[in-house]
């Protein structure tokens, strides 16, 4: 078995409210420090098939559903468990 893990970033120049939030907060609690957060999301794959296959698989999973490749930048790696 495979496991693929796809991290999904915004790409640099787009807006992220959520990190900006996440930053004010942190202001807040006294980490004045930290002056920018971005979010990425990430998703673990577990596929029972061949690396090479896998990793075409995750692509087409990743064109057709996870990523908006406007905004997004995406990375994919595949390692065997």
């Amino acid at each position: 078995m495979l496991k693929a893990t796809v991290v999904v970033r915004l790409k640099e120049g787009v807006d992220d409210p959520e990190g900006k939030t996440i930053r004010h907060s942190l202001n807040l609690l006294g980490f004045e420090s930290v002056r920018d957060v971005r979010v990425a999301r990430v998703y673990e794959v577990i596929l029972d098939s061949s690396p090479e296959d896998a990793r075409r698989e995750v692509e087409e999973m990743v064109r057709k559903l996870l990523v908006n490749p406007v905004i997004h930048d995406y990375e994919v790696r595949v390692e065997e468990l």
